[in-house]
């Protein structure tokens, strides 16, 4: 049994590791969020009662608070997932990518390492900070190739460029102070409890609203798609059996381009929902992003050969349920359009000034 803190627990990746260590192992957790705009403790069903959960509606930003967290639950592990998360927003205002993403992981490393440093012995050589990060952090590859964990880093974006700074960060910490730490790079997610802002639930919310489902560009960008509970099993594997000052890819082998999971959506809306049909119909080309990158793509072969883990969900199975779930748990997401987003476009303006 182990105490895990997990930093950005209500948010959508985040929420998927708490549910699980909840579900599958014997681990209390700490689930230390801001509750941001996109994190929502509605994606933690029955945690508030269960009996090793506890919350922590603290800043990642705020050394003090963090130090006090570290003291009162004495953590054996952290998960690190607390970050602002969308491209889009980073364009329009990265300030918040900033201090959330460079600042809040510089804050918790400090924490961490002030907390590692006073263990006994035995419980110093257990420890393991694992780092969550994204495979944005490489930049963009043309039509051939993968990322592996030694490609060089060239981010793009505001949210890219914070993230790949925070990865730098992490292994600093452990080159110099010794701190035991993992990383891992994602593919891009999708699942239950995504906040309506990002492609898939987005389009799913679109098309049963019967309104324009917004493509930037030609549609052509690809991605490699990852299902949130391969992607949650895979991390809880890294943090037990990782290698210390090792990182790790994880993907789901299924890249798509955009206009092709667009239209999956589609076809999936014109069966399950089928009021609305033809879904196609609905599809709408805007204007790209800026710095919009084109391709994606994981080897997580080092993942797979060194700790065993490989998805269980194909892009279609996995695809098939989120939509499903979408449809079956609307009061979940319409909280969300009545609040703090209406699907509106953003990541077009060049970013706020100071």
């Amino acid at each position: 049994m182990k105490r895990i803190l997990v930093t950005g627990g209500a948010g959508f990746i985040g929420s998927a590791v708490v549910r699980q260590l909840l579900a599958e192992t014997d681990h209390s957790v700490i689930n230390l969020d801001k509750l941001t705009y996109a994190a929502n403790l509605a994606s933690l069903p029955g945690a508030g009662t269960h009996p090793r959960y506890a919350f922590e509606k603290v800043d990642i930003c705020d050394g003090d608070a963090l130090r006090a967290v570290f003291a009162r639950h004495r953590p054996d592990a952290v998960m690190h997932l607390a970050a602002e998360s969308h491209v889009d927003r980073s364009i329009d205002g990265p300030g918040d990518f900033i201090q959330t993403n460079i600042v809040g992981t510089f804050r918790l490393l400090e924490a961490a390492r002030g907390h590692w440093a006073g263990l006994p012995e035995a419980e110093r050589a257990a420890f393991r900070f694992h780092h969550i990060s994204t495979d944005e952090v490489f930049g963009t590859l043309g039509a051939d190739g993968l990322f592996t964990e030694t490609t060089a880093y060239s981010p793009n974006s505001p949210y890219s460029a914070s993230k790949a700074s925070s990865d730098h960060l992490v292994r600093a910490w452990h080159e110099t102070y010794g701190l035991p730490v993992v990383l891992t790079n994602c593919s891009n997610n999708y699942g239950p409890y995504h906040f309506p802002e990002k492609l898939i639930p987005l389009i799913i919310l679109k098309g049963l609203a019967g309104q324009p489902m917004p493509v930037y560009g030609a549609g052509d960008n690809i991605r490699d798609w990852l299902y949130v509970e391969d992607h949650a099993r895979a991390l809880r594997l890294v943090l037990d059996k990782g290698v210390i000052g090792e990182s790790y890819n994880i993907g789901g082998h299924n890249e798509r381009t955009n206009i092709a999971v667009v239209k999956t959506i589609c076809a999936l809306l014109d069966e399950l929902a089928p009021a609305g049909a033809p879904h196609e119909r609905l599809i709408t080309y805007v204007t790209d992003r800026p710095g919009h990158d084109k391709r994606y793509a994981i080897d997580a072969g080092k993942i797979e050969r060194e700790l065993g883990w490989r998805p269980l969900e194909t892009f279609e199975t996995g695809l098939r349920k989120t939509v499903a779930w979408y449809l079956e748990n609307r009061s979940w997401w319409q909280s969300i359009l009545d609040g703090s987003y209406s699907g509106e476009r953003l990541g077009l303006t060049s970013g706020t000034a100071p």
